[in-house]
């Protein structure tokens, strides 16, 4: 797909000849993106199927530009009971104002308060849910009771150029130009969804990389 980039650069200059012409360039590929030209990264196409919790869904699907979502549907299914418990290496303190805050690991008494809490919350919740399906109540009257920690899944489609934007924004690097302060939980999905980006598009990834991880 880093052909796809450098053949629509190209087409502004050699127009039919873009078709046939050479193999993709670092050179062509890093001056696009340090001057920030950045239609050409949208001449690639990624679907991505997702399973996490609905609060990540969430924060995911406020990413419009580029992007195209089909999500399982509540109303015509029934949801499996597949709850989100964060492991116990997840930072769970916050520290600080907003705008300016920090996270700290918390306790092993802080750990066992949030996991049992959780899963108490997600156990009625779901035998709840069930009452509900059993007497007859529609699905999309029924699934109100269930937490954001349950799972959802959906097919998400995009280009080098929204995505790039996405990873921005939901991950920490050192060679960032800019800090982000992504929530954990996207986070690890948005590391997962990088490596398959650097695989198939090496010559993108490196230059994002190079340039501060700024989408053109």
């Amino acid at each position: 797909m880093d052909y796809d980039v450098t053949a629509a650069a190209r087409v502004s200059t050699i127009g039919a000849d873009s078709l046939t012409s050479k193999l993709p360039t670092t050179g062509l590929i890093n001056y696009l993106m340090r001057d920030r030209h950045g239609s050409p990264f949208e001449h690639s196409s990624m679907t991505f199927y997702v399973e996490a919790p609905i609060f990540v869904a969430r924060e995911w699907f406020r990413h419009r530009a580029g992007w195209s979502y089909n999500e399982e549907s509540g109303r015509y299914k029934a949801l499996e009971p597949t709850f989100y418990v964060p492991a116990g290496d997840r930072n769970l303190i916050q520290e600080g104002k907003p705008g300016a805050y920090e996270f700290r690991q918390g306790s092993d008494a802080h750990f066992a308060r949030m996991a049992a809490n959780m899963l108490y919350s997600y156990n009625e919740a779901y035998e709840a849910y069930e009452d509900m399906l059993k007497a007859g109540i529609a699905r999309e009257v029924a699934r109100m009771v269930l937490p954001v920690g349950i799972y959802t899944s959906f097919y998400a489609t995009c280009n080098a150029r929204s995505l790039m934007h996405f990873l921005a924004l939901r991950t920490k690097d050192e060679a960032s130009a800019f800090p982000s302060f992504p929530q954990r939980e996207i986070e690890m999905a948005a590391e997962q969804m990088e490596k398959h980006f650097a695989a198939a598009m090496p010559l993108t990834h490196a230059a994002f990389q190079k340039h501060g991880r700024v989408a053109p």
